[in-house]
């Protein structure tokens, strides 16, 4: 491990690409330091299909004292389970027939049946399927390997017996080393350097102290039944009885684990350097023990798999001939990936800045692309949480990947948002019958769901549309990095579908022959769906839908829609009162005074209207007036109801009406669900410690303001101020659209 220690210090001499940026100092000066056990100061490794949150001891060890704050789990992009459907449920016992008001009849959504308070209860098997569909299929908890720490008795230690706690994250090499000591002496310390392959999904461990030889130090792996709740680490270890930890192969230094979950079966292929010994130690728990011969030392590697073979490790040539890779050899190989991630995109420098608030903004950025890539480099969806820990038992939010995944694309990395949007072929046929039996055309894209392509019963985002748009935004994105008749034939058919939804989901008044939006829950959900319609933002993104749409298929020879050119040209203008901008049209049916409250409540979406989409779109929105609105709700809207990606969507509000003094104000607002902890995580609340859109939003908007978006200003940094104290310098940024 010193060995190990050393070439991350030394890490700088690895070649950079960058010709301007010295991306080893901004990455060294912003790694997370952590001298005290904290539920939420844990930290993650991970390579974006899988990753592990670890505590003070670099490992899983004091699950208890984390589990209120940021927990400690191991969780895949391909780890899912469902409990067995005993009951033969059908997504259709979830769905309801239901009349929206805009001219399609009545079509059929999935929507929560519960029990009320009013005596009048859906019938069991509506209740069980709302239950059942949200909850299935739910993220798997793999398990947790720890730490098991003895004093001198051989008496089990707590997280409070540690002394001396130091730990570190290396972000640029993805590595967490961790000292603590567990005696009085000076050698009875313990180092811990994490890691994880960016090869598979394997954990990298190397554990040196010479309590190791007394066995005062042992590796307990621990295993759960998933517990299945709306928002926690998903791990109940109460059902020992629903599930089973077999070690159905061993040798001398290694041993597979098969583990079996009702129908779901992983494996875990273990292997380790040092003296030691691998034993069941009560059900769903297994011990590695050093031997009495161990050196002080204890090397591990973890593979957690779909399949009962590993993935092999390399082999490099010796004096002696061909050896396996060693544990810290694979290390100091997934270090360089991460180094490579780290020079491959773009950058930015916020050490010219001269403002003080600069420091914190340029902390949360590097963190954010960090967290991002352990996270979300996957092929599927992200979920709010990512791969940290379940929130909405573990379901991805499809109106939410314009936040996780556009700023691949805006900081150099476009190949991960292509590698996310095969998602979208995936479950096009499901997305096709979804519309078909609601009454429309095309497809429309889903809310809440898994990878497959479930739905999950929803009274708000069954109605919800802002995800619809979002395919042609991000199509276009791909487009503008690459705009090649391959990037045509990729996404050209879907762009056609996604728009054909839209355009029948708007539905014309023949008297003034204006297409109007009715029968959707707005981006700010307060604002109901049989209450409100012509949501500011959803108005202009259906515009920029259709009109961009239209130029896909001019660019693949086909003639324009004129359809979509008349609903665009026609959609309702947006509500104004008093020379401000509404956040939607009243319908007869709402309270007035519920209307006027809600109206300043959840996200401030009519900001979105202007911020998040381009000028070309846009072009008719007042400014005199969306800088009034601007004011507006920086005044009187409820900020504490608001989400962490707000704050980027204000920014980027700001920028464009040419406001950067406000756009800083509004990334750094002091409100708590813009609080960002020591590892870089956007906190909300008690349930949801971290949230992933916050940190995409972060960058989006950063990305946007340095270099710049379609009609932009022509200066440096157009979206900051120009005074001097914001020199920020940057490489590899794209312009926004």
């Amino acid at each position: 491990m010193r060995r190990l220690i050393t070439l991350l210090a030394l890490s700088s001499v690895i070649s950079v690409t960058a010709a301007n940026i010295d991306r080893h100092a901004v990455l060294t000066r912003n790694c997370p330091h952590i001298t005290a056990a904290d539920s939420l100061s844990s930290l993650t490794v991970g390579n974006g299909r899988i990753a592990f949150t670890v505590d003070i001891t670099g490992l899983q060890s004091f699950p208890g004292t984390y589990r209120g704050g940021v927990p400690l789990t191991t969780m895949s992009e391909w780890g899912w389970h469902s409990v067995p459907d005993k009951d033969n449920l059908r997504p259709e016992d979830s769905q309801k027939a239901v009349d929206t008001g805009n001219g399609h009849g009545a079509g059929l959504y999935a929507v929560e049946y519960k029990k009320r308070a009013n005596g009048k209860s859906d019938t069991p098997s509506q209740i069980a399927a709302t239950a059942y569909f949200r909850e299935n299929p739910h993220r798997l908890n793999l398990g947790l390997i720890g730490l098991e720490l003895y004093g001198k008795k051989q008496q089990r230690l707590s997280v409070d017996d540690l002394r001396d706690t130091r730990q570190t994250l290396d972000i640029e090499s993805g590595t967490i080393i961790s000292r603590f000591s567990i005696g009085e002496k000076k050698d009875d310390e313990v180092c811990v350097a994490t890691a994880c392959s960016q090869d598979c999904d394997r954990l990298l461990c190397e554990i040196s102290s010479r309590r190791l030889a007394d066995q005062q130090i042992r590796i307990s792996l621990r295993f759960p039944y998933p517990s299945m709740k709306h928002s926690d680490d998903g791990a109940d270890w109460t059902k020992d009885e629903l599930h089973s930890t077999t070690i159905i192969r061993s040798g001398a230094n290694s041993a597979v684990v098969e583990r079996k979950i009702d129908g779901c079966v992983y494996y875990v292929h273990l292997s380790w350097e040092g003296d030691a010994s691998i034993a069941a130690d009560g059900k769903n728990r297994l011990t590695i023990v050093p031997g009495k011969d161990n050196k002080g030392a204890l090397n591990l590697r973890a593979e957690f798999s779909e399949n009962d073979v590993a993935t092999p490790y390399l082999y490099t040539t010796t004096t002696t001939g061909n050896a396996a890779e060693t544990v810290e050899e694979e290390m100091q190989r997934a270090a360089e990936a991460m180094k490579a991630y780290w020079n491959s995109g773009a950058f930015a420098d916020f050490g010219g800045c001269t403002d003080p608030r600069a420091r914190e903004l340029e902390r949360r950025v590097v963190l954010s692309q960090y967290l991002m890539y352990v996270n979300e480099n996957s092929k599927y969806p992200p979920q709010e949480s990512g791969l940290t820990y379940n929130t909405w038992f573990g379901r991805p939010h499809m109106e939410m990947i314009w936040w996780h995944s556009l700023q691949w694309s805006l900081w150099g990395h476009p190949e991960i948002l292509k590698k996310q949007m095969t998602w979208y072929d995936t479950v096009e046929p499901i997305c096709r019958q979804l519309a078909e039996r609601q009454n429309y055309k095309g497809v429309r894209w889903l809310k809440m769901t898994d990878p497959w392509g479930g739905e999950a019963p929803s009274n708000v985002g069954s109605f919800l549309i802002w995800q619809q748009p979002h395919y042609i935004y991000l199509a276009e994105e791909m487009y503008r990095r690459d705009p090649s008749d391959e990037t045509l034939a990729r996404y050209a058919r879907l762009v056609e579908e996604t728009a054909a939804f839209m355009a029948d989901f708007a539905v014309c008044d023949s008297v003034t022959g204006r297409y109007h939006l009715r029968g959707c829950t707005a981006m700010q959900e307060t604002l109901r769906w049989n209450e409100t319609c012509d949501q500011p933002f959803e108005i202009e993104y259906w515009r920029y839908g259709l009109e961009t749409a239209n130029r896909w298929l001019e660019r693949t020879g086909r003639e324009r829609n004129h359809d979509w050119d008349e609903i665009a040209r026609n959609l309702a203008p947006l509500s104004e009162k008093d020379g401000i901008y509404l956040a939607a049209r009243k319908l007869p049916s709402a309270d007035d005074k519920l209307f006027e409250d809600n109206c300043r409540n959840d996200h401030p979406a009519v900001l979105g209207a202007l911020g998040l989409l381009p000028a070309s779109v846009t072009k008719d929105i007042d400014i005199p007036k969306m800088n009034a609105t601007y004011d507006w709700a920086r005044k009187h809207w409820e900020w504490t109801t608001t989400w962490g990606w707000d704050y980027g969507m204000t920014a980027m509000t700001a920028a464009r009406l040419n406001r950067p003094y406000d756009a800083i104000d509004a990334l750094l607002q002091d409100t708590q669900k813009n609080t960002y902890l020591v590892s870089g995580h956007n906190y909300q609340d008690g349930r949801l410690r971290v949230y992933l859109p916050g940190n995409g939003a972060l960058l989006a908007s950063v990305a946007m303001m340095l270099a710049g978006w379609d009609g932009c200003p022509d200066r440096h940094n157009p979206g900051f101020p120009d005074d001097g104290r914001w020199d920020v310098r940057w490489e590899g940024l794209n312009r926004m659209q």
